[in-house]
């Protein structure tokens, strides 16, 4: 009988819809009239699912209070202590040390949640810390030990928690407010400077929902960087002008950051800086996507490469956008920018929408512009970023580029 700590776990009964997607691997169960009969159980305990016979299906950890109302951590009895915990850190190391291409990298993912068995929880490095970010309320009451045992493996400098909001679209401005609180150790000193394939980002690890700096992108800035000697770019959603920067870096002759965000602008000079590029000889250009689009329009502007990595969600005072509803229009206004020949590059990062259709609306885009686009390369995200391949939404980055014949 599974234990834990001398108590026998809850043992709770999945039905059999839930019974197939487990037994094939998935690592969630979804609250259902099944999942309703449950006992009410605090979020973060560990329970025995049982199909209806009552044969063993997995040991989980309970949130019931989300639409993902337990997650799987093992398909055999586990008890969930520093010892456990620990294999799955050294695991998460270990495929990191072996197969990630980390040279001139400091910041990267070192847990992918239920890429590295760990589902509802991810660990970032950056630098000399480290940084958890709960997607799943189960966690919170196992936080400390996780922490511990984070700090007894890795010895950082300070491991601190970001809180990630349910519905990040119902947030406003994000300028100056904390999404974070240090465990243990010491705190970074404000914006610090991490790197990554060699050049030089500054983060917060405080301040803001994120930190500046999207990990998941850095393989496919290194493409980038391979591909813009003598061009001119165009990086639309430029955030904090980290494919900017790779740009620029790397040999383009201008590069032109577009974002509706002044003090993000602000703060991809900074990055420019560091890296000993002089912003003056680039374009920052604040204001809405679209409307920016059309001024550069009228200028009769091209560039060689265009870049828009924009957010899944986002508002402005002009326009909203949403990959599903976005993407195509963002194309369609981008092209007739971009030099025949010349390469669109476009990412999204919404788990919901596969690469198939997201090529769907790149292809209304391109129709929409009376332009013809190659694909010529699709990548995703890093080896660092890992994710069972019974777990298609594990695979949500698509980063794509075509050529404009």
């Amino acid at each position: 009988m599974q234990k834990k700590e001398g108590r026998e776990l809850p043992r709770l009964i999945v039905g059999p819809e839930t019974v197939r997607m487990l037994e094939l691997g998935h690592p969630w169960v979804i609250a259902d009239r099944f999942t309703k009969n449950w006992p009410s159980l605090p979020a973060g305990t560990i329970a025995t699912l049982l199909t209806g016979a009552g044969d063993f299906v997995a040991t989980a950890l309970l949130d019931p209070h989300d639409r993902i109302v337990a997650r799987i951590l093992a398909r055999k009895p586990i008890v969930l202590d520093r010892a456990w915990l620990g294999k799955q850190i050294d695991k998460a190391v270990t495929l990191r040390a072996q197969h990630a291409r980390l040279e001139g990298t400091s910041a990267y993912r070192l847990i992918n949640g239920e890429g590295d068995g760990l589902p509802g929880v991810t660990v970032d490095r950056y630098g000399d810390h480290l940084l958890l970010q709960l997607y799943s309320e189960a966690w919170r009451p196992h936080l400390s030990l996780l922490s511990a045992e984070l700090q007894a493996r890795l010895a950082p400098v300070g491991i601190y928690e970001k809180t990630r909001p349910r519905e990040t679209r119902e947030l406003g401005a994000q300028g100056g407010k904390k999404y974070s609180r240090l465990l243990g150790g010491r705190p970074a000193p404000g914006r610090s400077v991490v790197q990554e394939n060699g050049l030089n980002f500054l983060v917060d690890l405080e301040e803001g929902l994120n930190t500046g700096l999207f990990l998941d992108q850095r393989r496919n800035r290194s493409d980038l960087m391979e591909r813009v000697r003598g061009k001119k770019v165009l990086n639309l959603f430029a955030y904090t002008g980290a494919f900017s920067v790779a740009a620029a870096a790397s040999g383009a002759t201008q590069v032109s950051s577009v974002d509706v965000s002044a003090p993000y602008l602000d703060w991809a000079q900074e990055n420019f800086r560091a890296n000993r590029l002089d912003p003056k000889r680039h374009e920052f250009l604040t204001g809405d996507c679209f409307a920016v689009l059309a001024n550069l329009r009228k200028a009769r502007r091209s560039f060689d490469i265009i870049i828009t990595d924009p957010p899944s969600f986002s508002t402005t005072s002009k326009s909203r956008f949403t990959t599903r509803q976005g993407t195509a229009e963002v194309v369609g206004a981008a092209l007739p920018l971009l030099a025949p020949g010349g390469l669109l590059i476009t990412c999204s990062n919404h788990q919901k929408v596969d690469l198939a259709d997201y090529l769907k609306e790149l292809r209304r885009g391109a129709l929409s512009a009376g332009s013809e686009l190659r694909v010529i390369q699709t990548l995703g995200q890093p080896e660092d970023f890992p994710f069972p391949v019974t777990f298609p939404e594990g695979r949500y980055l698509k980063y794509v580029i075509a050529v404009r014949d």
